[in-house]
């Protein structure tokens, strides 16, 4: 069987974890503070403050970012329930808006038609690895006076008109979640370039406090232990050369099913980090037989978009036809930084054979 997805865990990874273990320092310690260090750096990203993981990374960036209950949050539906489930999960409301059927992330016209007195913020997600049009959802949130969170949580060294992630939002959230382009076996980061946001987001981590018993805010436990952050480092570290594999093996798929199916579309001046490989196809389900058959694995991100989910609804169903339309077509193959050459021809025969049944 071909898996869609698996960390990669080697010998260095488990000698970090050792370290820290026979250390006796197991949470937010020193392991914790070099990651966030690293991790800023590594995505020119100013300041950052590693938590729990990427559905916290998401809630303390919205309340770093002053959101409260009462506030609405522009998001898209075609994307993971995390997104508006952080913005419901502190009151506010989820506003969903549709997307660009070519890159599957957010449309900034809808949004721009969605944006009202009550907006307090805007999540554009970065899906499957492709950032989303930035520079027209930072003059938009601009324009506005409108918060730019950006939900990173896919796109671990994406780029988009020479800059990366996290350059034009007022904050980022990433997740590390086993099957993300780099793990820490559960955990989240939130950066920014402002410091002030970030040492807000890392007094909500911790109680609100910044001296022990001391609490200056409200907050909760969001911190990340030292293991994960081991972890961490050592796949930060491995990170460039795993993309540019990712990269590698979409390049094969393309060339060899143009005309089959429609692959991923790359915007001018976009650099794609393919956390999914993600093709469109109106014959879906016999490319699913056709895997199945072959034990290729598959997913569908994501069949059910947030609007039409049974815990948003909330009034009448939004007009979204793009993320519909998508949400029917789209299908997820392998596309991990371990596959073979061998395993890339089974998945291309798979389709191939899928898509002309």
């Amino acid at each position: 069987m071909i898996h869609l997805a698996s960390p990669i865990i080697g010998q260095e990874e488990i000698d970090a974890v050792t370290t820290v273990m026979r250390s006796g320092m197991l949470a937010q310690g020193k392991e914790v503070a070099s990651f966030e260090e690293e991790f800023a750096a590594a995505f020119h990203a100013g300041h950052a403050a590693a938590v729990g993981n990427g559905t916290m990374a998401l809630i303390l960036a919205l309340q770093a970012a002053g959101v409260k209950a009462g506030d609405e949050v522009i998001v898209p539906s075609f994307t993971f329930a995390a997104t508006a489930n952080a913005a419901a999960l502190i009151g506010a409301t989820p506003v969903f808006a549709d997307i660009d059927p070519k890159t599957f992330c957010i449309d900034p016209r809808h949004v721009a038609a969605l944006i009202n007195g009550r907006t307090r913020a805007i999540i554009p997600v970065h899906l499957y690895g492709h950032m989303a049009p930035m520079r027209q959802l930072s003059e938009l949130a601009i324009d506005h006076n409108r918060a730019l969170i950006e939900d990173a949580a896919q796109a671990h060294g994406a780029m988009r008109d020479g800059l990366p992630v996290g350059a034009l939002g007022d904050i980022a959230t990433y997740s590390f979640y086993p099957t993300k382009n780099m793990t820490t076996g559960e955990g989240g980061m939130v950066t920014a370039r402002d410091p002030e946001l970030i040492e807000r987001v890392k007094l909500l981590r911790n109680h609100g406090m910044e001296e022990r018993y001391h609490h200056e805010m409200v907050g909760t436990n969001a911190r990340m232990t030292d293991i994960g952050a081991a972890i961490g480092r050592v796949q930060l570290h491995n990170l460039g050369t795993w993309n540019e594999r990712r990269r590698e093996i979409a390049a094969s798929y393309d060339q060899q099913l143009a005309g089959v199916v429609e692959t991923p579309h790359v915007a001018a001046g976009a650099t794609h980090v393919y956390h999914q490989y993600t093709i469109r196809s109106e014959h879906r389900d016999a490319i699913i037989d056709s895997c199945r058959e072959h034990g290729v694995g598959y997913g569908i991100y994501y069949p059910i978009p947030c609007h039409r989910q049974p815990a948003f609804r909330n009034g009448a169903v939004p007009d979204l036809p793009e993320t519909d339309r998508a949400a029917d077509e789209v299908l997820s193959l392998p596309i991990r930084p371990d596959l073979t050459d061998t395993e890339i021809e089974r998945v291309v025969d798979a389709v191939i054979k899928g898509a002309k049944s």
